[in-house]
């Protein structure tokens, strides 16, 4: 099959392209410039430098000319800064391009597509009491591209989202979503953190879980991503042991105190005028619950394979820790 993609270029996207390359299928992307420096991009796929959301129809439709698959690896996460509303952008970047793609995909006769999403968009649905659609607006605008994308599936075009966790895994030249964690952690003697956990993902499996659902997947499926279930306190403990301190005392503060520091983050956007994507003072249940997901889903379904999630989580740290000691150039996340 012959797969377009937008994005192939990207961290998920070049898994992504690469998984799929091995199967014995074709990839021709669209994706931003530069390319990351010394990053494992698979030589096979034809590359088209461009920003679809600046592009022409025609440009596009002969780039997909042939294809028979689409996977949309592009877009922001709530890590992105914008000042409000912030949906507006989240719209702009994560919506509107899938809306129109899945369009000229329609016109072209493309039968599978997939929609790289996030897992936040599995709890608005499992944890409803939360209502996690009205109070951030990032997790709205997931569950609206989800919407948007299911609104193109039927049986001559199936659309599936992949609705991913937290990822771990590498791609030299292109800072890690994580660096973040080593900005937090490095200054403190003792690590304080809420209750709570998440599931997690290597990117690996992200490529697995996408070449699967393009070859596999079921058209109108969300498909929550997730293996390894680990707590906060675990997670830190592997990260902390690869920041080269794995003695650092990590304490787990009652959720009454995380509740009052977010009050402080809510004021520090506010007066930088930044609407956050996930509003940190409602965040806090969510933070502080176990968001786990079973693997049976992805695994049976997709193909997804075990793999050692400490060692991606180990080289997503250390490699963050090369960044910050030798000032290592990389390419950022859009907005940066």
């Amino acid at each position: 099959m012959k797969i377009f993609m937008v994005g192939g270029t990207g961290l998920l996207g070049s898994v992504g392209a690469k998984e799929l390359i091995s199967r014995g299928h074709e990839v021709v992307t669209i994706s931003l410039p530069p390319l990351p420096k010394d990053a494992d991009i698979p030589k096979e796929m034809k590359i088209y430098f461009g920003n679809v959301i600046e592009m022409k129809d025609e440009e596009i439709k002969q780039i997909m000319e042939g294809c028979e698959g689409f996977v949309f690896a592009a877009g922001v996460d709530e890590r992105i800064e914008f000042p409000p509303p912030v949906y507006d952008y989240f719209k702009k970047y994560n919506i509107d391009p899938v809306k129109r793609l899945l369009s000229l995909c329609k016109e072209m006769g493309i039968k599978k597509c997939v929609i790289l999403g996030s897992y936040f968009s599995h709890f608005a649905k499992t944890m409803p009491k939360l209502d996690l659609y009205n109070k951030h607006p990032y997790i709205k605008s997931r569950i609206d591209q989800e919407n948007v994308a299911f609104s193109f599936s039927d049986k001559k075009m199936e659309v599936m989202v992949l609705e991913l966790p937290y990822i771990f895994g590498v791609q030299n030249g292109r800072k890690p979503v994580w660096q973040f964690f080593i900005d937090m952690f490095l200054p403190m003697k003792t690590i304080y953190y809420p209750k709570g956990g998440t599931t997690m993902v290597t990117l690996k499996q992200v490529g697995q879980a996408l070449a699967g659902a393009v070859e596999k997947g079921k058209g109108g499926t969300a498909y929550p991503v997730g293996w390894y279930n680990k707590s906060w306190r675990e997670m830190i403990a592997i990260i902390n042991k690869n920041m080269g301190y794995p003695n650092k005392k990590i304490v787990t503060i009652p959720t009454f105190l995380y509740k009052l520091a977010t009050y402080s983050m809510a004021k520090k956007y506010k007066k930088r005028n930044v609407e956050p994507g996930l509003n940190p003072v409602k965040f806090v249940k969510l933070m502080t619950s176990n968001a786990f997901i079973d693997k049976e889903i992805i695994e049976k379904e997709l193909g997804v394979e075990p793999d050692d999630i400490d060692k991606a989580i180990g080289e997503s740290i250390t490699y963050c820790m090369k960044i910050h000691n030798e000032k290592k150039q990389v390419i950022g996340m859009k907005g940066e």
